[in-house]
C-alpha cells in the first residue's frame, strides 16, 4: 500500500514520463513527415493540381488518402493503376472512356489543367502512407498466350479496362484473345492512333497514345494468336 506522498510521486513521475514521451512522439512524427509526403516533389503543378481538386469538389464523389466520399474510385493510388493516358481520358471525356456506364461530369479542363491533375496524382501515390492502401488480394493479372513478348505496362493499366485477356479484364469491348489472328499490325497500329477514324461508331474513344507505347501494344497484340 502506498502512502499519500509515494503515491503523489508515483503519479507526478508518471505523468511526467508521459507527457515526455508524448511530445517526443509528436516531433519524432513531425520530423518524418517532409519525407514521408515527400514534401520535395510539390511542384507548382501539383500545388495546382490540388487546387483543382478542391475546386471543383472531386472529394464529393472520389476520396483520396482515405478521406472523402466512396460513390467513385478511390484516387491514392489511380496514377498506379492506371497510369497516364487514363486519367487523361476521364478528364478529357469521361463518357468517351465508358459509354452508357460513367456518371463523372464532363469538366472543361485546359490541357495545363490536366497536366497539373496527373502530377498531383502522380505525387499522391508516391506519398508514403504505410501500406495504405492496400491492393486488392483477388486482383489477377491477365496471361497472354506467347510469354517471350512482354506485356506492356499500358496494357495493364488502360487496355485491360475495358477488354479481356485469358479471361481476366473488363467486357466493354471485345476479347483480345486471338488478335493477332484477325488483325495485322498495320490495321493494330491505326486502330490504335485513332478509333474511331477506322470505325466511326465505334465505343473506343481516341486515347492520344504515344508512337512509343502504340509499337509496344501492337508487337503485344499481334503475338496473341
Amino acid at each position: 500500500m502506498l502512502s499519500k506522498s509515494q503515491a503523489r510521486t508515483f503519479f507526478i513521475s508518471g505523468t511526467l514520463a508521459c507527457a515526455v514521451a508524448f511530445v517526443g512522439l509528436t516531433l519524432d512524427t513531425f520530423r518524418r513527415i517532409p519525407a514521408q509526403t515527400r514534401a520535395a516533389a510539390i511542384t507548382p503543378d501539383v500545388a495546382r493540381g490540388k487546387e483543382l481538386w478542391d475546386h471543383n469538389n472531386c472529394m464529393g464523389c472520389h476520396s483520396l488518402f482515405g478521406e472523402g466520399a466512396y460513390y467513385a474510385p478511390e484516387l491514392t493510388k489511380v496514377y498506379e493503376r492506371r497510369g497516364e493516358s487514363f486519367i487523361r481520358g476521364m478528364l478529357t471525356d469521361p463518357e468517351a472512356m465508358f459509354k452508357g456506364q460513367r456518371k463523372m461530369q464532363k469538366y472543361a479542363f485546359s490541357e495545363p489543367d490536366k497536366a497539373a491533375l496527373v502530377a498531383f496524382f502522380r505525387w499522391t501515390g508516391q506519398v508514403d502512407l504505410n501500406g495504405f492502401p492496400a491492393k486488392p488480394p483477388l486482383a489477377r493479372q491477365a496471361t497472354p498466350s506467347r510469354r517471350d513478348v512482354p506485356q506492356p505496362q499500358i496494357f495493364g493499366q488502360l487496355c485491360i479496362v475495358c477488354h479481356s485477356l485469358a479471361g481476366q479484364g473488363g467486357n466493354v469491348g471485345p476479347a483480345l484473345d486471338g488478335v493477332g489472328n484477325r488483325r495485322d499490325a498495320e490495321y493494330l497500329r491505326r486502330w490504335l492512333r485513332d478509333p474511331p477514324a477506322v470505325k466511326p461508331d465505334t465505343r473506343m474513344p481516341k486515347l492520344g497514345l504515344p508512337d512509343s507505347q502504340i509499337d509496344e501494344l501492337v508487337a503485344f497484340l499481334e503475338a496473341q494468336r
